[in-house]
């Protein structure tokens, strides 16, 4: 099948789910809010509305790649597309903060195994010598989706309905199933696969206790004894699963790929920098929403040209990796993300949008070069018939990556926050200039008529000034940390190499079955 010329449509059916279901995911964020005060719920119950979609999507990417293998890569990436078109029915109907829930656990099931899945179906449908396009076509999803998710769940809840966040999805899942039957080719069936149970159910228990942690670290504590517990549950379990793994002869995740090096280095470096750009995901909103009182709509218009140049980007980094190979690329590339990072770390309280889109475009440029080819170059150690496999250990990781890179960041943001608060809260005495600021808004406003509550309010003020300060210093300090792990990661793409094979014919990786 990978002979044929005629990719492209069946690429484009892949890219449309993959993008369907992250755009959605991405969007939800901007709605709870307005759910919470609909379901009449607190922040910590309707934030299970994003963790529930999460915990189960990491817990299902493991399993793709047996699944992929004994039902096909068709089959999986429809029913996919069917559960999650489903979950969005669920959710769009959901009457409490319970039934949405359970929703997103449907949702999740399906979202949780499209991007790993659709790889795959790349992988089978493309030659190798043109991968490097086709990939970077499919990673426009990726990239994309998340960025403009903000502006469209905010436009919908400006003007439509909370309901439409999840109907939009219905008509373009079914033309995604559709298109999907007629157009995708079917991938070889192995009926003598079989489900490696204890595997599963030690990543289950793993990958859930560590992504509930992260994801529940900052809010909990990261010392509490439920946190820890976790952790000490995650640890075990995955540990027995590594066990588990390396002694069967049809492992859930096949491990033994990391026997070549090439894969294992495009993995690592994939991770690291994955942490660090998960940065900037979260930091410019936080930045644009707490700081510049920006609505998310905003915030999506301020980023979505950041998002249109990754969007161009990826493909053409995929054309030149075709071309000229991942060293180059992904050297390039980093230097670019890592400049524009630092650029971030420099923002403050008086930075116009001009220079915010500018550094994110800058960053988003090296973003585009660097990323698909690091992931490419891996991919394409891979033996065909263990595609499916690497795709769900590569997405598996980076899940995880991901929710790491969340999670250390905002715990270096929160205490950075509190040192400056300390710092400028200290610097405020009775020779500083912020303390005869005090007297001149206490005199502004008892001119306003608020009397006896002016010193107090104006004191109010004054901290919330340095509270909105320290903040800012703590962003761009979160950036500068986020600029080191991009760095981190340059070493590795030296020995990456030239990873363009002639013929299109991949190369078995060391110590690799041919047949798991």
């Amino acid at each position: 099948m990978k002979t044929k010329d005629s990719f492209w449509l069946p690429l484009l059916v892949v890219v449309i789910g993959a993008f369907t279901a992250i755009l959605n995911n991405s969007s939800i964020n901007v709605a709870l809010p307005k759910l919470m005060t609909i379901f009449g719920v607190a922040a910590d119950e309707i934030q299970w509305v994003l963790t529930a979609y999460m915990l189960v999507s990491g817990v299902v990417i493991p399993v793709t790649g047996f699944a992929s293998d004994r039902l096909g890569t068709k089959r999986v990436f429809l029913g996919s597309l069917v559960i999650f078109v489903s979950g969005s029915v669920l959710c769009s109907l959901a009457w409490n903060n319970g039934s949405m829930i359970a929703a997103r656990v449907i949702q999740g099931i399906g979202g949780g195994a499209m991007m790993p899945v659709s790889m795959a179906i790349v992988y089978n449908i493309v030659p190798r010598e043109k991968i490097g396009m086709a990939l970077g076509v499919w990673g426009m999803a990726a990239v994309c989706a998340p960025a403009i998710g903000p502006t469209v769940g905010g436009y919908v809840i400006d003007h439509f309905s909370w309901h439409f966040l999840f109907t939009m999805n219905i008509p373009i899942g079914i033309a995604g199933i559709l298109l999907g039957y007629l157009l995708l080719p079917e991938s070889p069936l192995r009926k003598d696969t079989k489900l490696d149970t204890w595997g599963f159910a030690f990543s289950t228990i793993g990958c859930f206790s560590l992504l509930l942690a992260l994801s529940q670290g900052h809010s909990k504590g990261w010392s509490s004894f439920y946190i820890v517990t976790l952790f000490i549950i995650s640890f075990f379990s995955l540990l027995l699963f590594v066990i588990v793994e390396l002694n069967h002869e049809q492992p859930l995740l096949n491990l033994r790929l990391f026997k070549n090096p090439i894969f294992s280095i495009s993995v690592l470096t994939g991770s690291i920098i994955t942490i660090g750009l998960f940065g900037g995901v979260f930091l410019i909103p936080l930045f644009t929403q707490n700081l510049l009182l920006f609505t998310p709509y905003q915030t999506g218009l301020l980023i979505m040209p950041s998002a249109l140049v990754t969007a161009v980007m990826m493909p053409v980094s995929g054309l030149l990796f075709d071309r000229f190979g991942a060293k180059a690329l992904s050297l390039i590339g980093l230097f670019i993300t890592a400049w524009g990072t630092w650029n971030l770390s420099k923002i403050n309280l008086s930075t116009s949008n001009a220079t915010i889109i500018f550094d994110t475009t800058i960053r988003s440029i090296g973003m585009g070069l660097a990323m698909m080819p690091i992931t490419t170059a891996g991919m394409n150690e891979v033996p065909g018939n263990l595609i499916a496999r690497a795709s769900a250990l590569n997405n598996v990781i980076r899940q995880v990556a991901a929710s790491f890179g969340i999670a250390i960041l905002t715990a270096i943001m929160q205490n950075r926050q509190a040192f400056h608060y300390a710092i400028l809260k200290d610097s405020v005495s009775v020779d500083s200039t912020a303390y005869y600021s005090i007297g001149t808004i206490q005199a502004f406003l008892a001119n306003a008529g608020l009397g006896s509550d002016a010193k107090n309010t104006a004191v109010a003020i004054l901290g919330g000034i340095i509270t909105k300060e320290s903040l800012a210093r703590a962003i761009d300090d979160t950036f500068l940390v986020a600029t080191l792990f991009i760095i981190v990661a340059l070493p590795f793409s030296f020995l990456l190499g030239r990873t363009k094979k002639k013929g299109g014919k991949p190369q078995t990786a060391p110590g690799t079955p041919s047949q798991t």
